[in-house]
């Protein structure tokens, strides 16, 4: 709801945002072919008309509810962006866009897909790895979380395979919850070994003997 002090921009951010969190719910629940602008639009409480003015179609507005589930700052902690991690799967497994499922069966084979794929996964890599709360391999790291949910999109909706298929969105993402959270968290450093022989500057010396009795 905008108040009097908002500015025109502001209260535009606003209706997106509202608009975003609505396509968000329902693409997740009912897939791409199943949601319909009215209803966003509803779940918003704008009008249809506005919608299509925001983003232009139904294709980018999913895009848009996509790519909208941000990175949280690091101060949030990293269960944090494992929670948005598993919302943008969740929306994805939900259904794709055709053209999507189209670049996705075509990224292997054709040029311009893949360079397209190549960019896109290029920049979820960035957005990943600069949320990262740590500096050990930020970029691997974020590179090997697009790749596991890449994996489990393309074995989802491409190849049907029937153990991810028949498993809800929840309890993939429960299962798939400690791996992302195991390459999202900074690992703690190990001290190396002191090997056997080897005299420590900072180790305590054997205690003293005690005196002989006479």
């Amino acid at each position: 709801m905008s108040t009097p002090h908002q500015s025109r921009a502001d209260r535009r951010r606003a209706t997106e945002a509202r608009i975003l969190d609505g396509a968000r719910a329902l693409f997740a629940e009912r897939g791409f072919d199943r949601t319909t602008i009215r209803a966003v639009a509803t779940s918003a409480g704008v009008d249809p008309a506005l919608v299509m003015q925001y983003f232009g179609s139904k294709r980018e507005l999913f895009t848009a509810a996509v790519q909208a589930v941000p990175a949280p700052p690091p101060t949030a902690g990293p269960d944090a962006l494992v929670d948005q991690l598993l919302a943008t799967l969740g929306l994805k497994l939900g259904g794709l866009p055709e053209g999507t499922l189209a670049m996705m069966r075509s990224m292997l084979t054709d040029p311009a897909a893949a360079d397209h794929a190549r960019a896109a996964l290029g920049r979820q890599i960035d957005g990943i790895g600069a949320a990262l709360p740590t500096d050990a391999d930020p970029e691997l790291r974020a590179a090997l979380v697009v790749s596991t949910l890449l994996g489990v999109s393309v074995g989802h909706q491409l190849l049907g395979l029937s153990p991810l298929r028949d498993a809800s969105a929840d309890r993939i993402a429960a299962l798939l919850r400690p791996a992302l959270a195991a390459l999202t968290t900074p690992t703690p450093e190990r001290r190396q070994p002191v090997s056997p022989g080897t005299a420590s500057t900072s180790s305590p010396g054997p205690p003293p003997s005690p005196p002989a009795r006479t």
